[in-house]
Parts: structure tokens; sequence; C-alpha cells
């Protein structure tokens, strides 16, 4: 059985100090399970303090995005080596807030997860249709075509080891929901492309999760989908609460 991973990503929220009192209130209350996996992407300012405030915790520190190269003249970025070096564990890869405030490609998507890979990081690679897309039966297509790109020349026990979420841009802090029928049909296409592009083991073991406008009211009806296997939420992770509902709703 594949693990559930709940990862929240605060983006541009928190200061620090309440970044910290979120760590420190869950930091005890986040189950020791094998099966569920509780990550916090946080801005890049906290990101030593709550790697510091997470250790001995079953919490993990993820950053929200990062450059590909490992050093050079790119004012105001932030590379692998030094996310390694601080002890981050994961990095969101393409979001499509990134995407399309930031310029990110396909291309520079798959780029960063070679990145992360060379510095053991696991990457979180984002994909996602807008409206009009799905409005225009085109959604398979564009999912498939992400998915092909970001995975590019990766080696298949890395696959294994990546996470994808499937994010319908059109459901990013909107309110509006995908029905879990629907977002499971994606997350099974998704699988079949890895299938396909790498081997049925490395599908059996690839994370896909669900993101948009994901909370404790629907957490359940998501996870109890069988290609589903975890949320990457937004909003409903601010709260401490409210994320350690979603943690708990993995544990099946």
């Amino acid at each position: 059985m594949r693990k559930i991973v709940i990862a929240g990503n605060w983006k541009m929220n928190k200061t620090l100090q309440e970044a910290e009192a979120f760590v420190q209130e869950i930091s005890d209350k986040v189950p020791a399970d094998s099966q569920v996996e509780s990550i916090i992407c946080s801005p890049f300012p906290f990101l030593p303090s709550l790697v510091e405030k997470a250790k001995e915790t079953n919490v993990k520190i993820a950053a929200q995005t990062m450059h590909e190269s490992e050093n050079g003249a790119y004012t105001g970025e932030v590379s692998p080596v030094m996310l390694e070096d601080i002890g981050i564990t994961h990095v969101i890869v393409g979001h499509s807030e990134r995407r399309e405030y930031f310029a990110e490609t396909d291309e520079s998507v798959n780029r960063k997860v070679h990145a992360a890979f060379s510095h053991g990081l696991t990457p979180i690679v984002c994909v996602g249709e807008t409206l009009e897309q799905r409005e225009a039966n085109k959604t398979m297509d564009h999912i498939e075509s992400q998915v092909k790109k970001a995975l590019k020349d990766v080696r298949e026990d890395q696959v294994e080891e990546t996470i994808i979420a499937y994010e319908p841009i059109w459901a990013i802090g909107t309110g509006k929901t995908a029905s879990s029928e629907d977002a499971n049909e994606v997350c099974a296409h998704i699988r079949q492309v890895v299938k396909a592009q790498f081997s049925e083991a490395a599908a059996e073991k690839i994370v896909i999760q669900y993101g948009g406008s994901v909370k404790p009211a629907n957490i359940k009806e998501l996870l109890a989908q069988p290609d589903i296997d975890g949320a990457l939420v937004g909003g409903a992770s601010l709260e401490a609460d409210s994320f350690l509902q979603l943690v708990e709703a993995g544990r099946r």
C-alpha cells in the first residue's frame, strides 16, 4: 500500500513567530505512522528555524520552490545546495502560481526535478489544467504532456520516489473542488502515463496527490479514491487544527 502524503503549502503567509508556534503545536500530535507523511511547505525565511523545531518529530519541512542551479548570479534565488545544507527534505516544483507569475515552464520544471534528486530532495511536481482546457476536453492530453516533460530522463528509481500533485488550476483557492471521481480519473491517468513511460512497478509506487480547495470536509472522500495518495493543501493548512484533521484523515 502506498503511503498517504499530506503537504501544507503556506504560500506567502505567516510570520516567523506564527510559523514556529504552528510547528510547536502540531509536533507532538502528528502520529508516528509509516502510512502517513506530514509535510509543511514554508516560506524561505522560516526554513532553518522550522527544521530545528521539527527535529525528532514526524513533521518534515519543505521549500515552496528553488532554482535549478547550484550557485550563480541569480539574485533573490535559493539553490538546492542551500536547501540540502539546512536539512530540507522536499521541494514543490512547478506550482501553477510559479508557472503563471514567474514564467516557469515544463522544461525548467524538469531541470528542477533533476536538481532536486541530485541533492537528496524529493520533488513534489505540480500539474494541472485551466478551466478552458477542461471545458475543451483537453485535460488528459495536457496533464500527460506535463508529466512526460517533468520526468524526462529521470531514473526509474527516482520516479518511484517522486510525488506528483494534480492541482486543477480552476480549483486552487476558488472554493471549487473537482469531484472525487473526476480527481481520481486524472490521478489514475497520471499513473498510466508513468506506467507507459517507465514501468508498472514505478506507477504503483509513485505517490499522486490531489490539490485544489482541499479541506477537512472533503479530504476523506478524496482519499477514499484508489489513485489519490494524499493532498497538497493551501488555505486549510494554515491552521494547526485543520492541518491535523487532514493528517488524521490519511490514517486508513
